[in-house]
């Protein structure tokens, strides 16, 4: 049986703090060379992060980097467009349920590749040559198609940017509720699922669905 519950693991709302402190620290002078410093004795002690943190693949959103994070505080999983395949349900699964983590984060970014692609694919109805690739924006594109312009509109930074913010509550809708697994631990308060954007003009990650009452303030 899977050890779905570590009375000893941080509370959701203490890891989401630690996020949020991360990012500061980030913001203020980059990620500190101290956090990414190789620990071999993680070998024998095994994993024990404080957070799960499904993100996408772009280069441009290194998840440890940007929360100032080292060697075994999270539990990565990045994926194009951070779309929710049964593949990625079932590493969050395992992180949660093997390691007792209590907190998911859902991270999405500004200027996302894969929702512009998207996008572009419900305005012209053309979606892309790769099945594979189309696998992803076809998992995107119920979600925003609703939001996309008309044909021959141009889709603004705005507009992509409200279509990547829907995704990303859809994939955390879709965790909270598409796996029993979790939906139990949630119902049980063991495990919140939240979404968040990370800003790359800025640095900034913005947390801005399923926050704990209390999770930044307290």
């Amino acid at each position: 049986m899977p050890n779905t519950w570590d009375p000893k693991a941080m509370s959701p709302e203490a890891a989401l703090r630690r996020l949020v402190e991360g990012n500061q620290r980030f913001l203020k002078r980059g990620a500190g060379l101290e956090a990414r410093t190789f620990r071999a004795d993680l070998a024998d002690q095994g994993q024990q992060p404080f957070a799960i943190v499904l993100g996408c693949s772009d280069s441009r959103t290194p998840v440890e980097i940007l929360f100032d994070e080292g060697f075994g505080d999270l539990f990565v999983v990045r994926i194009a467009g951070n779309v929710v395949a049964p593949s990625v349900v079932g590493s969050i699964e395992f992180a949660a349920s093997q390691f007792g983590t209590r907190l998911v984060v859902v991270l999405g970014h500004t200027r996302c590749g894969a929702i512009a692609a998207t996008a572009k694919a419900i305005q012209t109805g053309d979606g892309p040559d790769s099945w594979n690739i189309r696998s992803i924006t076809d998992r995107i594109g119920p979600h925003i198609d609703g939001i996309v312009p008309p044909a021959g509109t141009d889709i603004d930074q705005g507009v992509l940017r409200e279509c990547m913010r829907v995704n990303v509550r859809a994939s955390a809708e879709h965790l909270r509720h598409g796996s029993r697994l979790l939906e139990e631990l949630v119902l049980m308060g063991r495990l919140a699922v939240v979404g968040a954007e990370y800003e790359l003009e800025s640095g900034r990650v913005q947390f801005f669905d399923g926050v704990p009452a209390r999770g930044i303030t307290s």
